[in-house]
């Protein structure tokens, strides 16, 4: 009687080729193959790497306003309080494991959690992104989690990218916590870019499954330099005030009956 055939596990360290069939029953030999090829898998990695952020300056602006000898109201200053968030993700295993450990139903109201591109900040005002902007989703508590978890994957995964200008960039994309809702936005690095801007919106549309979708009066887009609090250091504002007046000859250079007034 003829020997069986081997199973074949060319690659697979751990497992001996010489191994007879009278030492091994078929079933174990198929047990030590997916083992050692399990041993021999490599993480999945991303295309970018990514940091995750933490962010209870809203909170903590709201325990300010309780010191008399410091400003509150709406026009109080805006201080970032981000703390950076475990190690950078560089992998499908690494977002899992951060996304599986992260609970965010125990987001307390008014804290962030961002999850953004390895050289982008969740700051308006960050020089990568002062001419960005940004769709923000407001959907009830009840599904939050679960679209945060989507609208991650579709940030990681490049679907998000892919849906952009080709001379745009995704920064990122934020959860914050507010009294019966959640906020997610998603973040891109140039808000001149009307194709990015109707294409993040069309992909979240297409992407998420019909129970998921945001309603139609439940979202907006803003540019990052449009909010009140916007503040950005003065050599950046420097730059804004450039690129104002450019836009502003150019407009007028198309429309010259029309007086366009560059920034003061």
């Amino acid at each position: 009687m003829s020997t069986r055939p081997q199973l074949f596990t060319r690659g697979l360290s751990g497992l001996s080729q010489t191994q007879s069939a009278e030492s091994n029953s078929p079933a174990e030999q198929r047990d030590d193959a997916k083992r050692n090829f399990l041993k021999t898998m490599r993480p999945l990695p991303t295309q970018h790497y990514w940091n995750v952020y933490f962010d209870r300056s809203a909170s903590a602006a709201n325990e300010s306003s309780k010191d008399p000898n410091k400003p509150a109201g709406p026009n109080q200053e805006y201080q970032p309080d981000l703390e950076q968030l475990g190690d950078q993700i560089e992998s499908v295993q690494d977002f899992w494991r951060y996304n599986n450990n992260t609970p965010v139903d125990q987001i307390k109201m008014r804290e962030s959690i961002y999850l953004f591109k390895s050289g982008f900040r969740p700051v308006w005002e960050d020089r990568r992104n002062i001419n960005g902007g940004s769709w923000t989703f407001r959907v009830p508590k009840a599904i939050g989690p679960d679209v945060w978890t989507r609208v991650q994957l579709l940030a990681i995964g490049e679907v998000l990218q892919g849906a952009l200008d080709e001379n745009d960039q995704l920064a990122g994309v934020g959860l914050s916590v507010r009294f019966n809702s959640h906020l997610i936005s998603i973040w891109h690095r140039d808000s001149s870019k009307q194709n990015s801007i109707d294409g993040i919106v069309a992909c979240v549309m297409e992407q998420l499954p019909p129970e998921l979708r945001p309603k139609p009066e439940s979202y907006f887009y803003k540019k990052h330099a449009d909010h009140p609090g916007f503040n950005p250091p003065p050599e950046l504002k420097a730059v804004l005030d450039s690129q104002k007046r450019a836009e502003a000859a150019v407009a007028e250079a198309a429309n010259p009956n029309v007086k366009v007034e560059p920034p003061s």
